[in-house]
């Protein structure tokens, strides 16, 4: 069972692995419903992914908004190459301060598409972490979309196009990360925490991608 609880203690500076005691954490800020409607959509989430995290019980009590973000999210994702869709989410959700959404892709990046070292520069520093010149473009897109939409220019759609990627593509990246800021922004309004089994993270890769939120203790 998630409780309400809050508020969270401050961020230490260099100090992004945030830990609570067990009988203090918060999964969210409210209780996650368990009418009808919510139950239904536990039991489809749980069906897909062998378990109900956190950010679904957000949604609770508007399944159909989950189910919606679902499809959404899903189409954007089918439009973009696996690398360049993961490395722009977790630009976003690294300038959004949003642990959970840079812990998940974080994990897939790490796990099936690049190395665990890579991904905590990534997190820490995408200009010094080796990236190609088109993922930088990209991720350095996805950041200004997260930062100020209004701050991108005809240049930088221009140098991405120099690069290889034709409009559909671009369009893709930044519908990524303007996703991303309505995901992000919602279970971070709600104080829904990162799973706790991100704690199972390689050290070094957990603390760079903890980045706002501190993950859920484990519930005894």
């Amino acid at each position: 069972m998630l409780y309400a609880f809050g508020p969270y203690p401050p961020r230490r500076e260099r100090d992004t692995h945030l830990r609570l005691p067990w009988d203090m954490v918060a999964a969210m800020f409210v209780d996650p419903a368990a009418d009808d409607d919510a139950t239904a959509l536990y039991a489809e989430v749980e069906a897909q992914l062998g378990h109900v995290p956190n950010y679904a019980r957000a949604f609770g009590r508007h399944p159909g908004v989950y189910r919606a973000w679902a499809g959404l999210n899903g189409a954007i994702k089918a439009s973009l190459e696996p690398r360049l869709y993961e490395l722009a989410t977790v630009a976003a959700a690294r300038r959004l301060r949003s642990s959970y959404c840079s812990l998940a892709h974080g994990k897939v990046l790490a796990e099936q598409l690049l190395d665990a070292e890579q991904v905590r520069r990534i997190a820490a520093d995408p200009l010094s972490a080796g990236l190609e010149p088109l993922e930088a473009a990209v991720v350095a897109l996805a950041e200004k979309v997260v930062d100020d939409a209004t701050s991108v220019t005809a240049a930088d759609l221009d140098e991405l196009r120099e690069l290889g990627l034709d409009d559909a593509t671009i369009e893709s990246v930044v519908l990524a990360a303007a996703a991303r800021c309505f995901f992000s922004k919602t279970l971070d309004a709600l104080g829904v925490l990162p799973d706790s089994s991100y704690d199972a993270l390689d050290p070094a890769l957990r603390d760079a991608l903890v980045v706002g939120r501190p993950i859920a203790a484990q519930q005894r």
